[in-house]
Parts: structure tokens; C-alpha cells; sequence
């Protein structure tokens, strides 16, 4: 079993995977930076200074100023701006990656159409009638 997975964790499909992860991972915070800092600051601008993450429901009795407020008496609340701000990062990331993975098949493709030359045309050989011919003209020889 432990040989098993040895062979499992040592394919190349999971160390790219691995990969993959971490540098997931460091691109995950820059997103947020870029949904946090720049994007979210921008979009509170053009819907009139609205900052999602202060849309939050309390459940239960009280009415809290803030999250903050709410959170630190211990109020159950669901915070709907958090999860609004999470969905406009998921789709930034998705639409940034598609526009990375696109514009890398589009590389690959011209880097490949480049690099194949052409196949060169065969050699033109004798027609099948030239080839009858020759038969023909060999037998007669022999005879």
C-alpha cells in the first residue's frame, strides 16, 4: 500500500497539481487586493458610496450601527455584503483566468503554426499507364 502511494504522489499530474495550488493560492491574494483596494472602492463610487460589506442581517432582537457592532456584542448576523464581495472576486478571478488561458491557446496556436513548416509535396512518380509501360516494354525484351 505504502508503494502505492508512492507511485500515486511521485506522477507528474500531482506535483503539477501541487503547483498549481500554491500558485493559486498567491494569486488568491492578489485578487483580493485588486477586488479590496481598487475594484470595490470603485464600484462603491458609481452606486453612490454603497460599501457592501456593511449589508449584514441581524437575526434576532437589536439594531446594530455597524458589522463590527454587531459582531462584537455577539449578535447572530448573516452578512450578505461579505458574501456579495466573495462573489465579485470569484468572477473576477474566473474572468481573468479566461482571459489568461485564452490568450495562452492563442499563443501556443500561432507558436505552433509556426514552427510546423509545411509538409512538402511528395515527388511526383510515374502514372500507373507509365508503369504498364515499362512492364510491357521489359517483357518484351525478354522475349
Amino acid at each position: 500500500m505504502l508503494k502505492e502511494f508512492q507511485e500515486f504522489a511521485m506522477k507528474g499530474n500531482v506535483l503539477d497539481m501541487a503547483v498549481g495550488i500554491i500558485i493559486g493560492a498567491a494569486f488568491t491574494t492578489i485578487v483580493k487586493s485588486l477586488v479590496d483596494g481598487i475594484l470595490m472602492p470603485i464600484v462603491g463610487y458609481f452606486t453612490g458610496g454603497v460599501d457592501f460589506t456593511e449589508i449584514f442581517t441581524v437575526l434576532g432582537e437589536g439594531e446594530y450601527a455597524s458589522l463590527a457592532a454587531a459582531e462584537e456584542a455577539g449578535a447572530a448576523v448573516i452578512k450578505w455584503g461579505v458574501f456579495i464581495n466573495a462573489v465579485i472576486a470569484f468572477l473576477i478571478v474566473a474572468w481573468i483566468l479566461f482571459i489568461l488561458i485564452r490568450s495562452m491557446n492563442r499563443a501556443r496556436d500561432q507558436l505552433l503554426s509556426k514552427e510546423e513548416p509545411a509538409p512538402e509535396a511528395a515527388p511526383a512518380g510515374p502514372t500507373q499507364e507509365e508503369l504498364l509501360l515499362d512492364i510491357r516494354d521489359l517483357l518484351a525484351k525478354k522475349v
